[in-house]
């Protein structure tokens, strides 16, 4: 029994967007964001430089 007149529809909240494998997995950003590597090593230069300025106080 198929429920009523749903078409195609497979799920709630709208169509799906066709992404390209390289856009899933972090490439092509629209907002030029950093990699992950480089937020990484952006962090931990905050955090030595926080660090540091703490043990000189």
């Amino acid at each position: 029994m198929s429920r009523g007149g749903s078409g195609n529809m497979l799920g709630v909240g709208g169509t799906r967007s066709n992404l390209s494998r390289k856009t899933l997995r972090g490439g092509g950003r629209v907002g030029g964001g950093l990699d992950p590597q480089a937020q990484k090593r952006e962090l931990l230069r905050r955090l030595r430089e926080e660090r540091t300025a703490g043990e000189g106080s």
